[in-house]
């Protein structure tokens, strides 16, 4: 799996347009914390579970990828922690070109516990929207 920055990721998209971009944050997240365009939402794991379902989650990511394992798959989520899981059950299902982003959507905690202040897909300004 790559590890990229958020910009690093921004770059990766312009140069492959085929690449599916997924949140796997729970709709919720982001619908209202916001997300950025054309990001497919296929959660690692939703509410009231809270518990991640491997092989559902490669189903739905497979059948967005149109059953093509050889297709780049961009993974996103608040920290960039859940993409690890959900890009190794990718990977362990034979997907080939798995990458995350480091820090996610809103990054790490700052020391008053708020994100999107330090690093993150947000903090670096680059393109999202809110529902």
């Amino acid at each position: 799996m790559q590890h990229l920055l958020p910009k690093e990721a921004w770059a990766y998209l312009q140069q492959h347009p085929e690449a599916l971009f997924v949140d796997v944050r729970m709709e919720i997240e982001s619908m209202y914390v916001g997300r950025p365009p054309g990001a497919f939402n296929i959660p690692w794991y939703e509410y009231p579970e809270m518990a991640p379902d491997p092989q559902r989650f490669v189903e739905a990511v497979t059948r967005e990828a149109g059953g093509d394992h050889q297709r780049p798959v961009l993974l996103l989520c608040r920290s960039g922690r859940r993409t690890i899981d959900a890009g190794q059950a990718l990977e362990t299902a034979g997907f080939t070109q798995v990458a995350h982003v480091v820090h996610g959507f809103e990054g790490d905690l700052d020391p008053g516990f708020h994100r999107s202040t330090v690093n993150g897909w947000r903090h670096d300004g680059l393109p999202w929207e809110q529902m």
